[in-house]
């Protein structure tokens, strides 16, 4: 069977890849069954519909970041200074009480949106802006490090970044995102969206694979995914012949 595929045709420095359409055969999934993938990007930029699809594709389990029973993500968008340190705090715990699950399974898992994120982009730009306290700051990254940036975290084996124009970006948050983030300024979602630029750049944590909105068509195309696996198979091997 021949399928779109893309392929990587550009390696930048900080250790992802750009790809262009091409015809290549696809084999069966090569991956080891014990497998963690992350996908990260901005809010409202389809990570859990991409997290499911990859998941289905590649008979992974899924990890969705949990929204609804949030006792405090509505409160947070009317109110940032009051709730940033109490929703950080919160999502903190879930995501490590749910990557200590996803280590015990013996499968393989696609998680949506990492523990990264939170730190790297959404507490330091609260900090940055004075909407969270440096003592709230301090004792956040503070109990991050102690729980996270550890030998016995689980870090995922791949984080695959989506990304998009601003201009995409922005109209998906109009058109699938929840009805707090609709109402949100433009201006929080254009300096979220370079943040999360600068983020990726500099992020070494675990191997990173960074894909275009542009590239694959879930909901017309959904055998457009299938152009991804080949890619994922390629860096993880890439990345175990490092360690060798």
């Amino acid at each position: 069977m021949y399928v779109l595929c893309l392929r990587p045709f550009k390696r930048k420095q900080s250790g992802y890849f750009y790809f262009r359409k091409a015809n290549l055969f696809m084999n069966p999934s090569q991956l080891p069954s014990k497998c963690l993938i992350s996908v990260a990007g901005m809010v409202g930029i389809g990570k859990t519909t991409f997290a499911r699809a990859l998941a289905g594709r590649l008979h992974f389990r899924t990890s969705l970041e949990k929204v609804d029973g949030n006792p405090y993500l509505d409160a947070f968008y009317k109110d940032f200074e009051r709730w940033v340190f109490q929703l950080q705090i919160y999502f903190l715990g879930e995501r490590f009480k749910e990557n200590k699950r996803m280590d015990a399974w013996p499968g393989g898992f696609v998680q949506d949106r990492s523990i990264y994120e939170d730190t790297g982009i959404f507490a330091r730009m609260h900090y940055e802006k004075g909407t969270m306290s440096e003592a709230d700051y301090r004792t956040y990254t503070s109990l991050f490090d102690a729980m996270v940036m550890t030998p016995y975290f689980h870090h995922p084996d791949l984080l695959i970044y989506l990304h998009g124009s601003l201009d995409a970006t922005i109209k998906r948050i109009r058109s699938r995102g929840r009805g707090s983030e609709k109402e949100t300024p433009v201006s929080y979602w254009q300096e979220m969206f370079q943040r999360y630029e600068q983020w990726i750049a500099h992020f070494n944590t675990c191997p990173v694979l960074k894909i275009d909105i542009d590239d694959y068509d879930l909901i017309y195309h959904p055998d457009s995914l299938d152009s991804v696996i080949p890619l994922i198979e390629e860096k993880l091997a890439s990345e175990a012949g490092k360690k060798r």
